[in-house]
């Protein structure tokens, strides 16, 4: 059963729980996708129910005095959760209406309405996503809320810049439960923060570009800076920017470091940009390392020319060399991120890879499981639109998000399949890093 429009009769929408808002997974953060519409929420005299079944068990008796249920996506693996989270509010609570946002609700937004939820929301989605609840709070249709999608009402990405406040995070597990940064042999709790949203790039293999269509969105300074006070009072000692791009803004960017380190000297961050950031940015690198940043996150991606060509990345892998040596420079730790396995991707990449990583000594630098990862390709992919994908092309599989494809040499697609079981034991097991790469290198061999 679905409700595009839940009876009001008593119903009190502004009790505490009648609305909830679950996360699935946020990289092992506490989810910004939870805490930072609840601040909406809340501000509105709502008094939303939090959810976060990556660190907590599903809570039934949430469930069942929801006549909302908000369920957070922004990105795959937390759809695939995301789903099967839906089915169970859905059997607990047949009246309750489920509203999937996030990146992959738009992308996926067919087979969402089509299999369970009521609405679906992408793009900026506190503003839409309090609208929706108001209106069904007055009596109002879903589809009758603008930039949210129904069966009825095709959905449109929402990209009006947001009156920003800071997350609220009442309600979820403490830090102790997430992420800690490993530093001397101790982990310390840490806690993740925005300081912009959407990304002005348009990288083909990246789940932006079909949502924010090349926008970003900076968050006020004494917005981050709040939100930073809270995990600090919280006991974070370590502070992830999630953005997709620190440097999109990197005068923005540099000032809210300069911030943090002024107000939390102890504090230390790190960031995610793009590799050209890094070159253009470079001579900003070591004030960023005197403010506190340990490493820096890089889509690196490939070292075959031809695959970032296809992916759009932006650079070459000249640049991936001089990128390294200019984080290097400033003292600071960079961690690469890689799509290994992409149909264009030849045995000799791969070997080239693993010689990279090994000669440039980053093998405590790059997760193992960054050398299994394989090209991800949703519905409304940029990709799709590229024609030297077509060959590799097979048809969509619906259910489980994603353009499925074939290496042209199947001793690739093999290997990929051999690499994915032992990259999740050594995870498992807490093996050392030189030891999985060993063996990751053993069955390329």
């Amino acid at each position: 059963m679905t409700t595009d429009t839940p009876s009001s009769e008593a119903i009190d929408w502004h009790a505490p729980g009648a609305v909830l808002l679950a996360s699935c997974y946020e990289l092992g953060h506490p989810p910004l996708g939870v805490a930072s519409p609840a601040a909406f929420l809340n501000r509105a005299g709502f008094r939303p129910a939090v959810m976060d079944v990556a660190v907590e068990a599903y809570a039934p008796e949430r469930a069942k005095k929801a006549a909302f249920a908000g369920i957070s996506v922004p990105m795959h693996a937390a759809l695939r959760l995301g789903v099967s989270l839906a089915r169970k509010v859905r059997e607990d609570h047949p009246g309750c209406h489920i509203c999937f946002y996030g990146h992959y609700a738009l992308l996926n937004r067919e087979y969402l309405l089509g299999n369970g939820a009521d609405s679906v929301i992408g793009g900026e989605f506190e503003a839409p996503l309090l609208a929706l609840i108001e209106g069904l709070a007055a009596g109002r249709a879903a589809s009758e809320t603008p930039a949210v999608g129904t069966r009825a009402n095709p959905p449109a990405p929402y990209l009006e810049k947001l009156p920003f406040l800071p997350p609220d995070r009442t309600g979820l597990p403490e830090l102790a439960h997430y992420a800690h940064l490993v530093r001397g042999g101790e982990a310390v709790p840490a806690g993740a923060v925005e300081a912009s949203r959407g990304c002005k790039h348009l990288c083909r293999h990246c789940p932006l570009p079909p949502v924010y269509q090349g926008r970003f969105f900076v968050v006020p300074a004494d917005v981050v800076l709040e939100d930073i006070g809270h995990l600090a009072a919280a006991g974070a000692r370590h502070i992830t920017f999630a953005d997709p791009d620190f440097l999109n803004g990197p005068r923005h960017g540099l000032r809210v470091a300069q911030a943090l380190h002024g107000r939390h000297p102890d504090l230390t961050f790190d960031f995610t940009t793009k590799v050209e950031h890094i070159i253009r940015n470079a001579a900003l690198l070591p004030e960023f390392k005197s403010l506190g940043c340990l490493f820096i996150v890089s889509a690196v991606e490939s070292l075959n020319e031809a695959v970032l060509a296809n992916l759009q990345k932006g650079h070459t892998p000249a640049d991936i060399y001089r990128a390294l040596g200019i984080v290097r420079q400033a003292g600071i730790s960079i961690r690469p991120t890689l799509v290994a396995f992409t149909p264009w991707t030849r045995e000799a990449d791969y070997f080239a890879l693993l010689d990279f990583i090994e000669g440039e000594n980053l093998i405590d630098e790059v997760d193992p499981v960054q050398l299994a990862i394989r090209l991800l390709i949703p519905p409304g992919s940029e990709l799709l639109k590229h024609p030297g994908l077509l060959p590799a092309l097979g048809e969509l599989d619906a259910e489980n998000f994603i353009f499925p494809w074939a290496h042209p040499d199947p001793r690739m697609d093999r290997l990929h399949k051999e690499l994915m079981p032992l990259v999740e034991e050594a995870a498992g097991n807490e093996e050392d890093p030189a030891r999985t790469f060993a063996r990751i290198r053993e069955v390329a061999a």
